[in-house]
């Protein structure tokens, strides 16, 4: 949940790189691994109460809520979950230790307001945690401890009594270990599975618990998890992963975590703010788009009832909808990125890819981009306008002045389908450890390690033609390098020197400097160097994609 409010009160995959001379051609990755359940097998769309009621929530405003989504179209274009956040439940459990409304605000109970929304054609989804209290409950700001610690099975089969459709579990602890998170978020992945009802299972370990979420893959655990800290309706707070966080500063951290999506598991970084103030249009308009092309769940978070034309216009855009919910369920993986500026690609089903040319800058920029560099084939496209919806043609290059704070997107018709960027951990054969980019450091020149292996997005490495890429940065050779250089990560500039060769005998070589990827004098405990050497093919320069 996004806790705005609370804090201020309270402070391939298995992909292969396949090398014929000195080209290196990207298979298609495998399917990710994911929760089985059935259920959001594309991103989850709807709405939820907490950034803009908070705990001010009844019956009646979640009724005229569902009533308005379905009057205004939202539900016809795929918003049907229908989210009660945090402050729905009486403060304590009755004699039986079950969940109960707190009937002051919800007088026909939990039950009815289920049938009322599936009457419409919307799902239910509510709120609990894994420990003893809410967010609100943890800082003061409603009474009771009523979570779900050591009643998982009990709440579990409650909610399906209800007719709940998603539950959104929300750690609001500062302790713990993410194992332990782990085995607590799926003690209720567990419960709800046993069910037999088909819920969506929405987490964010990282309330109150900063920051878990882009540490792991956790499709084993749940179809959405929360990769950032609490969205806020601002451009940029300055925050890498703090409280609260802006537009820009989410898109940061959930870009580079696209390995990680696909159908029934996804990244989530946090409900919208369209419509609830704080930016301009072009703003919101990027956060829309970049939310779509990231394949992030759609839950809107503003005031339904009563939006004015703009947000209307953003909210229920056809084509970023279409892209957001394509079936194949990827994530747009960053093609390129200069000083900041971003270039996504998102496969579609139908062979088209989507492109987002992503300016965070602070005047407007020309980006550009390739049919073949975002896996496309052949000579004759056509570019659909996400917003306008105009349409033209182009033989290769993919192009827009894009103002400042703004984002165009792109539909690409045509050709064939070229190598799709993928991604893998690196694993050197003379460690068994990963090749891993310390402490998630995105500054340039940051020098990569070999570590235990994990799943975080510090060690998954992206193939695009002959780059490498993790976190959005590249792996670089400097100017001049000689024997003993360090490799570092650096912006990606499509330079020789971030063109790499993976070798038959496993090994690899820069293409600006002839020299080979290796650790340092053949060490083998975390946290060694990696740097360039000449090639020998000795164990401490191979490397294997797992």
């Amino acid at each position: 949940m996004s806790h705005s409010l609370v804090r201020r009160w309270a402070t391939a995959l298995a992909a292969g790189l396949l090398v014929v001379g000195a080209a290196v051609t990207v298979l298609r990755p495998a399917p990710v691994e994911a929760l089985e359940n059935g259920v959001a097998r594309t991103p989850p769309m709807g709405w939820n109460t907490w950034n803009t009621f908070a705990c001010n929530i009844n019956e009646t405003l979640i009724r005229q809520t569902a009533d308005a989504m379905v009057s205004n179209g939202m539900r016809d274009l795929g918003y049907q979950y229908v989210v009660v956040d945090d402050c729905w439940f009486d403060p304590n459990r009755d004699g039986a230790g079950n969940l109960q409304p707190n009937l002051s605000r919800f007088p026909s109970g939990m039950k009815a307001l289920g049938d009322y929304l599936h009457a419409r054609g919307l799902k239910f989804g509510i709120y609990q945690v894994p420990g003893a209290r809410t967010c609100a409950q943890s800082v003061g700001t409603y009474p009771g401890s009523t979570g779900s610690l050591g009643h998982e099975v009990q709440d579990a089969n409650q909610f399906a009594a209800w007719g709940v459709d998603y539950l959104k579990y929300d750690w609001c602890s500062g302790s713990g270990t993410i194992n332990d998170q782990v085995a607590s978020f799926a003690k209720m992945r567990d419960a709800l599975r046993a069910t037999g009802r088909p819920i969506v299972y929405s987490i964010n370990s990282n309330s109150f618990h900063c920051c878990t979420g882009p540490q792991r893959s956790w499709t084993d655990v749940s179809n959405m998890w929360r990769t950032t800290e609490d969205i806020t309706n601002r451009w940029d707070t300055g925050n890498t992963n703090g409280y609260p966080m802006g537009i820009k500063n989410i898109i940061d951290i959930n870009v580079p975590l696209a390995g990680h999506a696909g159908p029934g598991g996804f990244t989530d970084p946090d409900m919208m703010v369209v419509g609830r103030g704080g930016m301009t249009d072009t703003e919101m308009r990027t956060h829309f788009a970049m939310w779509a092309v990231m394949a992030a769940p759609l839950i809107a978070g503003n005031d339904v009832r009563s939006m004015d034309a703009a947000t209307s216009t953003i909210l229920k855009n056809s084509r970023l909808i279409a892209v957001n919910q394509d079936s194949l369920g990827l994530q747009g993986v960053q093609v390129s990125i200069d000083s900041g500026r971003r270039v996504l690609a998102k496969r579609l089903s139908n062979g088209d890819v989507a492109v987002a040319l992503y300016n965070p800058g602070s005047g407007a920029a020309t980006m550009s981009t390739t049919a073949a560099a975002i896996g496309k084939s052949g000579s004759s496209f056509t570019l659909t306008d996400a917003w306008t919806g105009a349409t033209s043609t182009t033989s290769g290059t993919i192009s827009a002045n894009v103002p400042s704070h703004g984002t165009v997107v792109y539909r690409v018709s045509g050709g064939g389908t070229g190598p799709s960027p993928t991604s893998s951990r690196l694993v050197s054969s003379s460690s068994g450890r990963c090749l891993d980019v310390p402490m998630s450091n995105t500054a340039n020149g940051t020098q990569p390690v070999i570590w235990d292996c994990g799943t975080a997005a510090n060690q998954r490495w992206t193939a695009s033609g002959q780059t490498l890429q993790a976190l959005g940065k590249c792996l670089d050779s400097p100017a001049g390098a000689t024997a003993g250089t360090k490799v570092q990560i650096w912006d990606c500039t499509g330079g020789a020197g971030q063109q790499w060769t993976l070798q038959a005998n496993g090994t690899l070589r820069n293409n600006q400097s002839g020299l080979c990827l290796d650790v340092d004098r053949n060490l083998t405990t975390n946290g060694t160097l990696t740097l360039l050497w000449t090639c020998t093919g000795a164990a401490n320069q191979v490397w294997t994609k797992s």
